[in-house]
């Protein structure tokens, strides 16, 4: 079983078909209603770090939570009414990893988690920029979003609330606590898990792309 769950994130007449079936839909619109939630989740980054680190815990535990229904609401009124774009593949994520970072930061500098906490998932986003890079200067686009990956930013979006709802709500520490903790370290699991999946379908991209003038020439010559 878990070597069939590995197989559709190797196919690479997947990959293509899903490409193919993406950039179809895919707009050159930058003023769309989900571009300016990310947008708006990316002008909340600061609202909450002041928040938090001044202790306004409720405050801004209110302001995450209207981050991650934005989250929600931009991601289904662009399938729902056709606003895919270009400019919003990139600003969605780029808001998201910002957000998740802007919070690790302020939960690790107000002593609600570790600072490897923070490490752990920031390492895994740096590989994932490292690897877009590579996959640019071979020519290639971002890779689809894997749905591990997303089932651990989930996760990690689930621990992080709750995480401030602990501090905001003291007599709910016990329950929070453990709660937060389950999510935060099942997020960091499956967000390197689909980091590697990603580095592998990277590599797999690469190579294919290093034999195919070989391929070409053997062909040539018969």
């Amino acid at each position: 079983m878990l070597l069939r769950a590995w197989e559709p994130a190797f196919g690479m007449d997947r990959l293509s078909r899903e490409r193919r079936r993406v950039v179809a839909t895919v707009s050159s619109r930058i003023v769309t209603v989900p571009n300016a939630l990310s947008l708006f989740r990316l002008l909340l980054i600061p609202v909450f770090l002041v928040f938090l680190l001044t202790h306004e815990y409720l405050t801004a535990l209110i302001t995450l939570v209207v981050s991650s229904a934005t989250d929600f609401v931009d991601g289904f009124v662009a399938r729902r009414f056709n606003q895919v774009s270009r400019v919003g593949q990139l600003l969605d994520p780029a808001a998201d990893r910002l957000f998740i970072f802007s919070t690790l930061i302020g939960l690790a500098w107000g002593g609600f988690i570790p600072w490897w906490v923070a490490g752990v998932i920031i390492a895994r986003d740096l590989l994932l920029l490292i690897l877009g890079v590579v996959l640019a200067n071979h020519g290639y686009g971002p890779l689809p979003v894997h749905h591990l990956g997303k089932m651990g930013t989930f996760a990690l979006l689930f621990a992080m609330p709750v995480f401030v709802l602990a501090a905001a709500f003291p007599a709910i520490v016990g329950v929070a606590y453990p709660l937060a903790w389950a999510a935060v370290l099942w997020g960091i699991f499956l967000y390197w898990w689909a980091g590697v999946i990603y580095a592998l379908q990277a590599g797999r991209l690469i190579r294919d792309l290093r034999d195919a003038p070989v391929a070409a020439s053997d062909n040539l010559e018969s």
